[in-house]
């Protein structure tokens, strides 16, 4: 695959974003619903437009995730070794020990752990039809059983995104009872927030994005070490007045929680297990 890596030009400005670090870490940790902050022209554009041109190609290539089922229609990869040479420097950086020492410090959580594995991140993209339903994510690392999951890193790379297509981030309070926050994914536009057990957050309906467009994103995340962390699946929740969709809601949260614990008990991958909720998804 050919590659348009850039060496010349760093991925982000960490002087800039540290010196700004007293008023961001505030905001960041006093936000509503829940612990978050929406940073504008996170990186290096000219290395997002690098990363645009690698997700085109990468479009043509094998090796994707397919998740689909019930609450998510969406795909990604998250293999560092599959990942052309500027998504992966991308990533990299956001994985240094500079960046980790930036998020402790936004975040107020000491020790921030990267994941080598990327599991559940990498790159992500959802096209016309696409969505994910609120939920909360996984509190435990999958093939690390007392890595707690604490921070979402998300850098959107969707450039000229219409509003009318949909694809806006919601953040819901902690009781699901209403959307507090809507955040249109466009480029270089980075969303931070903390993955407590009620950090609920999707994007839930169905885009209306043309066939030749789609909705692109880095997602990383981020753990720390603990003696007893809070184990649990992802966990997708009906919104209110979805009161039909509560049982298949509830089914699906059932059908990960299974796959969550095989793979980690197995070592399998994403891939395995997409394709098993796919197939379950159809009879349903």
């Amino acid at each position: 695959m050919q590659t348009t890596y850039i060496d010349t030009k760093e991925v982000i400005d960490l002087q800039k974003w540290n010196s700004e670090l007293p008023i961001l870490g505030k905001q960041y940790q006093e936000a509503s619903p829940y612990p978050h902050i929406v940073l504008e022209n996170f990186l290096n554009p000219a290395v997002l437009d690098a990363c645009i041109k690698e997700f085109n190609e990468l479009n043509k290539a094998d090796g994707w995730i397919n998740y689909v089922h019930y609450n998510e229609k969406k795909k990604g990869l998250n293999k560092l070794d599959m990942l052309p040479a500027t998504i992966k420097h991308t990533i990299n950086e956001l994985n240094s020990p500079a960046f980790l020492q930036f998020l402790s410090t936004l975040t107020g959580i000491d020790n921030l752990q990267k994941d080598d594995h990327l599991e559940g991140g990498g790159i992500h993209q959802s096209g016309r039809g696409g969505y994910l339903n609120i939920h909360a994510d996984f509190t435990v690392h999958p093939h690390h059983r007392n890595w707690q999951r604490r921070v979402n890193v998300l850098v959107y790379l969707n450039k000229d995104w219409q509003e009318e297509w949909g694809g806006k981030l919601e953040l819901w309070d902690t009781e699901m009872k209403a959307c507090e926050k809507k955040v249109l994914p466009v480029f270089n536009r980075c969303v931070i927030f903390n993955t407590d057990a009620d950090s609920y957050h999707g994007h839930p309906e169905p885009m209306t994005c043309p066939e030749d467009q789609f909705r692109r994103s880095i997602a990383l995340y981020y753990y720390s070490v603990e003696d007893k962390p809070f184990r649990r699946a992802t966990h997708y929740m009906a919104r209110p007045g979805e009161g039909k969709k509560k049982f298949m809601v509830k089914l699906d949260n059932a059908m990960v929680a299974t796959y969550t614990e095989i793979k980690g008990w197995l070592g399998s991958n994403d891939k395995i297990v997409s394709n098993i909720l796919r197939f379950l998804s159809r009879k349903k």
